[in-house]
C-alpha cells in the first residue's frame, strides 16, 4: 500500500521517523523525481536476527579477513553507492533526510573496505530496538554478504530485536529473510519499540572468524 505523493522538502527527520514508528517509509518513483511517497507493504521483509544463514562459501570468505569493517565512516558515500545504479528510489531528498538523521544519530552506516576503498555497505534507521534496513550495495564480490553478517552480529550485540527489510528479495531470503504480514511486522515493531538498543556501542568483532563464531551460536 502506498500513500499519494508528497513535495520530500516539506519533510523533516521527524516526521519520517514518526513515520518509521508506525510502519511507514518514504521513497520516491525515481532519482530525479522530486516527489516521495509513503510505503507501508502487505508482506515485509524481515531477517530473524536468531536466522541469519552463513553457507559455506560466505563463512570462508569471512574468515578470509582480506577487508576491513568501519561504522559510521562514510555514511554519505555509502548512501550515493547505494544510488549509483539504473534505477533507484534514492533522490537528493532522500539523501538529505537520511544524512539529516544520521547527524541526530538515528541513521547509521556499515562500511566494508578493499584495498583502501568502498567495497561495500549498508545504511538503515534506528528506533527503539528496531533496526530498518534502507539499502546495501557491493562494488567487490560478496561485498554486502560481508557487511550482512558484520551488521546481523552488531544488531545482537547492540541488543535489537527486529531486522526490518522492507522487502523480501530472493538474495536477502538466502541468507535467512522471510516474508511477514502486516499485522505480524505491527506486533514485531511495537515489541521493538518499547525496548532500548544501542548500534554505536559495541566494539566491532577482532576478526571474521568471530563474526562466524557468533552467528553459527544463534542460528
Amino acid at each position: 500500500m502506498t500513500a499519494a505523493p508528497q513535495d520530500g522538502e516539506g519533510l523533516t527527520p521527524d516526521l519520517v521517523l514518526r513515520a518509521y514508528s508506525v510502519g511507514l517509509f518514504p521513497m520516491a518513483e525515481r532519482h530525479d523525481d522530486p516527489e516521495l511517497f509513503w510505503v507501508d507493504p502487505r508482506r515485509r521483509g524481515v531477517i530473524p536476527l536468531d536466522g541469519f544463514r552463513i553457507s559455506r562459501s560466505l563463512a570462508k570468505r569471512l574468515r578470509r579477513d582480506d577487508y576491513r569493517v568501519t561504522v559510521n565512516t562514510a555514511f554519505e558515500a555509502v548512501i550515493d553507492a547505494c544510488a549509483d545504479r539504473d534505477e533507484t528510489w534514492i533522490n537528493p531528498e532522500i539523501r538529505r533526510l537520511y544524512s539529516a538523521l544520521h547527524r541526530l544519530g538515528h541513521a547509521h552506516s556499515l562500511e566494508v573496505w578493499m584495498e583502501g576503498r568502498l567495497a561495500g555497505g549498508v545504511y538503515g534507521v534506528t528506533l527503539g530496538a528496531a533496526f530498518f534496513g534502507e539499502s546495501m550495495f557491493s562494488r567487490r564480490r560478496d561485498g554486502s554478504k560481508i557487511a550482512l553478517a558484520w551488521l546481523v552480529e552488531r544488531l545482537r550485540s547492540a541488543g535489537f530485536t527486529l531486522f526490518d527489510t522492507q522487502f523480501l528479495t530472493p538474495h536477502l531470503a538466502s541468507l535467512g529473510g522471510v516474508e511477514i504480514s502486516r499485522a505480524e511486522y505491527h506486533r514485531r515493531l511495537a515489541h521493538a519499540l518499547a525496548r532500548r538498543a544501542d548500534f554505536a556501542a559495541p566494539a566491532l568483532p577482532a576478526s571474521g572468524q568471530e563474526v562466524v563464531q557468533r552467528n553459527t551460536q544463534t542460528s
